[in-house]
């Protein structure tokens, strides 16, 4: 694949040339309006609006040389911990990309954005209070990407060299053709990359004070291609229809050492070291077609998204155990797991403002039927030792999830007086799931119907000052793989489980925030739950087992925030500053589920965004991004802040459409994530040292017009009753 990259790239320059040849003129037009862009007002680089921040990325240098998933990493409120579990203000979100919900979460989520090159976005959206019109359990991001409907070719290929730990290269090309009513896009992209991380953990379970420590380097190394196409055809000004397809696929090859040393009651009892390799292979089909009807003149809008969503993930993984003390523990075992995922959707939205009152309404509603299978099988020497910890897990089965998730909702904007905006909304979601396991004969079945209410109201004492204030009740909901019940040995001595008790877990947001001068923001927020949710550690049979659970007990978190967004130099400086303190009561919570662990924690937590533009009027943008983060979730505390940091400088050739880019990433300090999470059975804590830092140099070139308009707008409380 990688012998490919470097014709394309050729093929790609001697277009951009031939077209050059044969068009000079149009060249040195858009030679100067490309110089026109780094010198005219822009849109800030972050807004602040009352339900959310939106960081308009295609203002920022930042993109050169990333992916959506780096991006996604210095957007402003948003963290992501070292599960790769993406967050906002500390709270677990939805992604939408182009206002359509991904299938994915967690570290296929993070695959899966990193084949998004981020010279394709254009926003990104973090919505702290989300209208009805959302499937959340809380905050949603939003993903806008580009839309080019220029007349003619256009695009851009890009090359990319990272040197971590290891070396990464990664590619994408971006083609986009519009003829009179006919937009056609093709996005592709290749990563070949190898990432080092080193573990060191230490479990101690209060019975007989068993501790067991471990200490592993594991090395991964991922290939992932991807292609996704989307058509669009205008049908007259009020009708488009288009269609999308996309297609993902990632190999991934990992080999991890680990030494460890067990004790109890403080005498030695183990001393063991554990290899382990892990092949893996998945595909990823997803297909969307839509109808949009949009009349500008009456300001109605009708959506209608029909699609599918295939994923099949084939697993090898072989861990291999010499103890060097107790011989009978030694062993081989190998887990073969194969997942297919299956997700078909139809989804109607539809805008209409309500005669001369000044109010408009919002309805929709969307149906979705998924259809999982986990089959999971052993083999290796150990299975059928008695006296191997292997013996007594279950040989081979077939887990089954299925569900089917319906929803409508409603919502009502108007503004009063011309000071006061409101935007009331019900969200009605019915589930009906079914989990079953083929040999053990384990099977459950519910179903539960929920109302969802919001309200935001946002005052604007002057054109300089206002008040708004926003009400959220949302669910959360498990994901079918945390059902999954088969028990999976992993690299540290621990095992893996899901859990087929897992409930929904409902929760209560208020959100208050003042805006002064329109430049600098003040927030409160307040969540309640009488439920939560997190990972815990049990023991089984004397082995520790993490599963996702239930955790009951009240739990509020306090949250302030201050920030601001300035401009400076006839903006070419931005600055974005946002910093915050939280506080988090869990002692019901710790009470009722006999933790042991801190009853109140507070800690600050905070980002920077700054680039320049123009610098020396040469064309050099210059971007930098800094993050104060700290991960407290739940029944996890962290030990440590992580101060995070990106640098970045790119040299634009407006005449060549060429651009190259270097970027540093936490040069300073190699960030690393130190947490204790405590149970009813022990503690286990986890240091993490991560390989998210090192130097990126990428080459950028670009042919056509690179003109871009914003996408169509879709819903109305961007514009209206509480999107300002």
């Amino acid at each position: 694949m990688k012998v490919l990259l470097f014709p394309i790239a050729l093929l790609t320059g001697s277009l951009a040339l031939a077209q050059t040849q044969a068009a000079k003129d149009t060249v040195k037009t858009n030679a100067k309006e490309i110089e026109g862009v780094t010198l005219v007002a822009r849109k800030p680089t972050v807004e602040s609006k009352v339900d959310r921040t939106v960081f308009n990325v295609a203002n920022s240098a930042i993109v050169a040389g990333n992916t959506t998933w780096d991006v996604l990493r210095m957007t402003p409120l948003v963290s992501v911990d070292n599960n790769d579990d993406v967050k906002a203000e500390g709270q677990m979100v939805t992604v939408y990309i182009n206002d359509r919900k991904s299938v994915f979460t967690g570290k296929e989520l993070k695959e899966y954005l990193k084949t998004i090159p981020a010279d394709n976005l254009l926003k990104i959206e973090v919505i702290t209070s989300p209208s009805s019109r959302y499937e959340t359990s809380g905050s949603v991001i939003n993903i806008v990407l580009k839309k080019r409907d220029d007349e003619g070719m256009k695009g851009s290929i890009s090359l990319n060299n990272r040197q971590s730990t290891k070396n990464s290269q990664y590619t994408n090309f971006n083609l986009n053709y519009h003829k009179k009513k006919f937009t056609q896009t093709l996005i592709g992209s290749y990563s070949n990359g190898t990432y080092v991380q080193k573990n060191e953990t230490l479990d101690t379970r209060y019975k007989n004070n068993r501790i067991n420590t471990t200490s592993v380097e594991t090395e991964m190394r991922n290939e992932s291609p991807s292609l996704s196409s989307t058509s669009e055809f205008e049908i007259n000004d009020k009708n488009n229809i288009g269609l999308v397809l996309e297609y993902y696929q990632n190999r991934n090859l990992s080999f991890g050492e680990s030494g460890g040393k067990l004790t109890e009651d403080g005498k030695p009892d183990d001393i063991y070291n554990q290899t382990q390799n892990t092949w893996g292979f998945s595909r990823t089909l997803g297909t969307n077609a839509f109808y949009k009807y949009y009349d500008k003149e009456k300001n109605r809008i009708l959506d209608v998204n029909i699609g599918t969503n295939y994923t099949g993930n084939d697993n090898d993984n072989l861990i291999d155990k010499r103890g060097t003390s107790i011989a009978d523990k030694m062993g081989q075992l190998g887990v073969l797991s194969n997942n297919q995922m299956r997700n078909y959707y139809l989804k109607v939205d539809y805008t209409q403002p309500l005669g001369k009152s000044g109010g408009t309404v919002e309805v929709g509603g969307k149906t979705e039927f998924n259809n999982h299978v986990i089959s999971n099988g052993l083999y290796g020497t150990s299975i059928s030792d008695p006296l191997s910890e292997y013996f007594n897990l279950a040989r081979s089965d077939r887990f089954h999830y299925e569900d089917n998730l319906s929803s409508l909702y409603a919502n009502y904007s108007k503004t009063f007086f011309k000071k006061l905006e409101t935007r009331i909304g019900i969200r009605y979601e019915y589930m009906d799931f079914k989990v079953r396991q083929d040999v053990a004969g384990t099977e459950r079945k519910d179903s539960y119907g929920t109302f969802l209410p919001n309200l935001l109201l946002k005052y604007s004492f002057s054109d300089k000052y206002d008040v708004s204030l926003t009400y959220n009740r949302s669910i959360w909901r498990p994901w079918y793989s945390e059902f999954n019940p088969f028990l999976v040995p992993d690299i540290n001595g621990t095992y893996s489980r899901g859990n087929l008790s897992l409930n929904p877990n409902p929760n209560d947001r208020l959100y208050l925030k003042f805006g002064i001068l329109k430049k600098y923001f003040i927030s409160a927020r307040y969540m309640h739950t009488n439920q939560d949710y997190w990972t815990t550690y049990v023991t089984e049979n004397g082995r520790t087992v993490s599963l996702p659970g239930n955790f009951d007990g009240k739990v509020e978190k306090y949250y302030l925030f201050a920030n601001t967004n300035q401009n400076f130099l006839k903006n070419k400086l931005n600055v974005n500053v946002g910093f915050g303190w939280y506080y988090i009561n869990n002692k019901d919570f710790n009470e009722k589920n006999q933790l042991g662990a801190k009853d109140y924690i507070s800690y600050w937590g905070g980002s920077a965004n700054i680039s320049y533009t123009n610098l020396f009027n040469k064309n050099i943008n210059l971007s930098a991004w800094m993050e104060i983060a700290n991960q407290n979730n739940g029944n996890s505390y962290a030990n440590n802040t992580n101060v995070f940091h990106n640098i970045s400088v790119t040299k634009i050739f407006p005449k060549t459409q060429m651009e190259l880019s270097m970027q540093l990433m936490n040069i300073f300090k190699r960030p690393y994530a130190d947490n204790t999470t405590y149970s009813q059975d022990g503690t286990f804590r986890e240091y993490s040292k991560w390989d998210w830092y090192g130097v990126s140099l990428t080459f950028v070139k670009r042919f056509g017009n690179q003109k871009v308009k914003e996408n169509t707008k879709t819903d109305v409380e961007k514009n209206s009753g509480g999107g300002k």
